[in-house]
């Protein structure tokens, strides 16, 4: 089968890998209909992460089910399945209390690689939740969101306790920023603060319920927001970039008593300790638990709820891969379908 390897920084490749079949009696084989690059791929691509050799690719996919082991129980082979880009047993103690990306057993999907025609899901009853009737084209852009960027934006807004009567601000105008904003207006926020400086991502936002923009950053995007808030900061502030600057803004614009989602993985980040205390700020987040969301996703989107499809702007075959490497590092594209 084809599959997209990173070989070093900057250096993307679609070649021939072995295709996959199932190992373990819980492991299912599916047929990728669509994955697509995450902001988080960038972080090797542009050399902030070590490449220790030829690396597959790629932790978000939907597709249809090829092949099960003889353990799985709740999927069948011909299924249309939305997986987590954690793999998870949903079953462990802490996948029970909803931190499924942290289960007992968990696989980092992006240790198999996604971005290719076919891929291996271990523990397939935990991870992979099936739709009741296969989508439509039209609809498997939101389903292969829910995969990563929807539920990873909307654990931020949860983790950010966004809801009715709450100012909500976020940090970030990729894919995960802008369906937090697209969550915090589906759990009732009053207003929303978007952070953007790019007219394109700044329309989306409004689209999907952003009623302020902010284009100042660092201390003059926080001195905007409090002057948008009565001097107070935002009750919740979502994180969505992983960066000491992105990290500290949203701190400091939220108030006293607020909450901060984080979920951009964070690259040398450090916190002042002292500044943190007499903050009164609330800290929330890491690796979200998309599992613990993908059946109320995949209904909101099956039901054309929601449409956080929209996030993809430029789609492409997956021999093309490279390219859209090239266009979301170069800011030319906010997120890149690849369709096998």
């Amino acid at each position: 089968m084809r599959g997209v390897i990173m070989h070093a920084p900057g250096d993307v490749r679609v070649e021939e890998r072995e295709r996959p079949a199932v190992v373990e009696p819980t492991d299912a084989v599916i047929r990728v209909t669509a994955a697509c690059i995450c902001g988080s791929d960038l972080w090797p691509y542009r050399g902030a992460e070590p490449v220790d050799g030829p690396m597959p690719m790629g932790h978000e996919y939907v597709g249809v089910v090829e092949e099960i082991g003889a353990e799985v129980r709740t999927i069948q082979v011909g299924d249309f399945v939305v997986g987590s880009f954690f793999a998870s047993d949903n079953t462990c103690e802490i996948c029970r209390a909803g931190y499924q990306s942290r289960c007992v057993h968990a696989v980092l999907m992006g240790q198999i690689g996604t971005q290719a025609e076919f891929a291996r899901i271990p523990l397939a009853d935990g991870t992979l939740v099936a739709t009741a009737t296969h989508p439509t084209a039209e609809q498997v852009p939101g389903l292969l969101a829910a995969s990563d960027v929807l539920g990873t934006g909307w654990f931020a807004a949860v983790a950010a306790e966004a809801g009715p009567g709450k100012t909500v601000a976020v940090v970030g105008d990729g894919a995960v920023g802008l369906l937090g904003v697209l969550a915090a207006r589906e759990l009732g926020a009053t207003s929303i603060i978007t952070m953007s400086r790019h007219a394109d991502r700044q329309a989306l936002a409004r689209r999907y319920g952003a009623t302020a923009v902010v284009e100042e950053r660092g201390d003059d995007g926080v001195a905007r927001i409090k002057e948008l808030t009565g001097g107070l900061g935002a009750h919740s502030v979502i994180e969505a970039v992983g960066t000491q600057e992105s990290m500290m803004q949203a701190i400091r614009a939220t108030r006293p008593g607020g909450h901060v989602g984080y979920v951009g993985v964070a690259h040398d980040v450090s916190l002042p300790g002292e500044e943190l205390f007499f903050s009164g700020v609330h800290l929330h987040g890491g690796p979200a638990p998309v599992r613990r969301f993908l059946p109320e996703l995949i209904d909101l989107v099956m039901k054309g709820g929601i449409d956080p499809g929209a996030v993809f702007d430029l789609t492409l075959p997956l021999d093309e891969a490279a390219e859209g490497y090239r266009a979301m590092d170069q800011r030319r594209a906010t997120k890149v379908l690849l369709t096998p």
